[in-house]
């Protein structure tokens, strides 16, 4: 069922922890798949899945430093997985499948952000290929292994949508390059896929959310300089996040309750921010975020469906 976009009343909002909306749920017989769980937003998410009792299947495309930044944290495990390589995504997915371990969740939260112009594969842009075709690819190769009727797909956006709809002419920018435009496609993408895959899903009792899980500095950060992320307002002259900026933990929060919350039954597809349903923008202050029209539209998730499923050649609904 495609949600509206109006709030709820979860009991939550955006100074809620991790910890706040997992309090009494038990993720023992659980099993989560966490891009990017071992860094940033990624990790928080990591710890607190485990902290619930649930185990936690962590790709990364450096292996070695996934395993140390982990640590001893336990039921966790990396596998070697690089969202830019199509090549990667079939043999991880294959060997996924091939263990017959169910999944119960996949959280889509790895991504770049405010690269210089790079193409990946077959020429893709590397915003668009990493934050969104990988994880179409991905997903979609993986479908079998989703536990009928209680299975969850997680895409973590952001309010980076504000900045692009999808540029259907020329998504990989043949003529001219903006870094921050690019992030911004790619966020949108990454709301529409997560409401076409809900509207394909609902029949097999997989559904989907995507959610802006704040402002918050992580190293997604590290390619924009201190002097550009001073004029943005993002952080004091001393260093510190500006105000309205989420701790890591309170910035993972929505998509843990994404993946969990009971209230979220009968609204797929859904749109999140502070652990509720998001409400339609209504300006362009993007740390007041909400969602823009071109990131909730139908019409627009299943074009790009239809786009990712013809440049990746994988469709699982095909």
């Amino acid at each position: 069922m495609i949600s509206t976009q109006r709030r709820i009343g979860s009991g939550f909002g955006a100074h809620s922890s991790t910890h706040d909306v997992l309090a009494g749920i038990d993720l023992s017989d659980t099993t989560a798949l966490v891009t990017g769980g071992y860094s940033g937003l990624g990790l928080e998410t990591t710890r607190a899945l485990v902290a619930a009792g649930a185990h936690v299947i962590v790709p990364a495309r450096r292996v070695d430093p996934a395993r140390a930044a982990l640590g001893d944290l336990p039921g966790t495990r990396v596998h070697a997985l690089d969202l830019a390589d199509q090549e990667s995504i079939r043999v991880f997915a294959d060997g996924l499948l091939a263990t017959g371990r169910p999944l119960d969740l996949i959280i889509c939260n790895a991504g770049v952000m405010a690269w210089p112009k790079t193409l990946v594969g077959p020429g893709w842009e590397a915003h668009f290929a990493i934050n969104h075709l990988g994880h179409f690819a991905l997903v979609n190769r993986l479908l079998p292994a989703l536990t009928p009727g209680r299975a969850r797909v997680v895409s973590v956006a952001s309010s980076g949508h504000f900045l692009s709809d999808i540029r259907w002419a020329d998504p990989h920018f043949r003529d001219g390059y903006d870094r921050w435009v690019a992030y911004g496609q790619s966020k949108t993408a990454n709301a529409l896929f997560a409401r076409h895959l809900d509207e394909l899903g609902a029949g097999r009792g997989v559904h989907a959310f995507a959610l802006h899980p704040g402002s918050i500095l992580t190293p997604l950060q590290r390619h924009i300089p201190r002097e550009e992320q001073l004029a943005q307002g993002w952080i004091t002259p001393s260093g510190a996040p500006a105000a309205g900026f989420k701790t890591p933990a309170r910035g993972a929060a929505t998509t843990v309750w994404a993946a969990t919350s009971a209230l979220l039954d009968g609204h797929g597809g859904a749109y999140l921010q502070d652990c509720d349903i998001a409400e339609p923008a209504t300006g362009d202050d993007m740390l007041m975020g909400g969602v823009k029209p071109w990131a909730a539209d139908p019409q627009r998730a299943a074009r790009l469906w239809r786009m990712s499923a013809g440049l990746t050649g994988v469709d699982a609904f095909g």
